[in-house]
């Protein structure tokens, strides 16, 4: 089945011949194409029409997608792909951990973003799944979710395959590198520190979910582990972040 049959899209793009191109593709590929070109519309939009993913450009009038993307976020975990001229690395942090599901350089092939949306939607779509984490919480893959008893919390796309990574197997250190390739399938060069800037993220969440729990520790020169350890126990690992 292609994923994008029946997906309501919206694409956010003030470039007017790019816009009908992805617009015509998407419709060829069997979604319902929706389009904005200024920024300040996106977020009322959004909030009332619910699409099931977004195209949107960093660069528009108005406000820019970084600014939606945070605004986005504030009420919904709709996957967001950005569009982007800007290649700086801190551009492509700033969006994922603002809560940007991929992006696109631009200049980039019509069935490049097809494929990207493709592989988002599926990401999405595949069977939730608890893995064999020790029992204090549950991942739920279709959502995202991380649940404790009645708990529970969001993560973006990048925060649960990091968390989903670690998780399989407790107590197994893994590499920075070894988290990249997981979280960055296209082969993309980050700096090493873009692991531990997501890790910190990630540990804030956890905390506010398990106060009470230690699950995400770093190995000093070799990088981190998933194990539940309370609060008070020896978890002074965790604050060792260097390699």
């Amino acid at each position: 089945m292609n994923e994008v049959n029946s997906q309501r899209i919206l694409v956010v793009e003030d470039e007017a011949k790019l816009l009908q191109v992805l617009q015509d593709y998407l419709a060829d590929a069997g979604s319902t194409p929706f389009t904005l070109r200024d920024g300040k519309k996106v977020i009322p939009w959004v909030r009332e029409q619910q699409p099931d993913l977004i195209l949107l450009d960093i660069m528009l009038p108005g406000m820019d997608g970084l600014e939606i993307c945070r605004g986005i976020r504030s009420f919904s975990q709709v996957p967001i792909i950005f569009i982007t001229a800007r290649v700086e690395e801190i551009d492509r942090l700033l969006g994922l951990e603002l809560g940007g599901d991929d992006y696109i350089c631009k200049p980039f092939s019509p069935r490049e973003a097809i494929a990207r949306i493709k592989a988002v939607l599926r990401r999405l779509t595949s069977p939730g799944h608890a893995a064999p984490g020790g029992g204090v919480v549950t991942l739920d893959e279709n959502s995202h979710r991380v649940w404790a008893e009645e708990r529970s919390i969001v993560l973006t796309t990048v925060e649960f395959k990091l968390l989903e990574a670690l998780y399989r197997e407790p107590g197994r250190i893994y590499s920075r590198g070894y988290l990249m390739d997981r979280i960055y399938k296209d082969s993309r060069v980050v700096s090493d520190r873009t692991i531990d800037s997501h890790i910190k993220k990630l540990r804030k969440k956890l905390a506010g979910l398990l106060p009470e729990m230690e699950l995400i520790h770093s190995v000093y020169g070799a990088g981190y582990r998933y194990e539940p350890v309370p609060v008070s126990g020896n978890s002074s690992e965790h604050h060792e972040e260097g390699p």
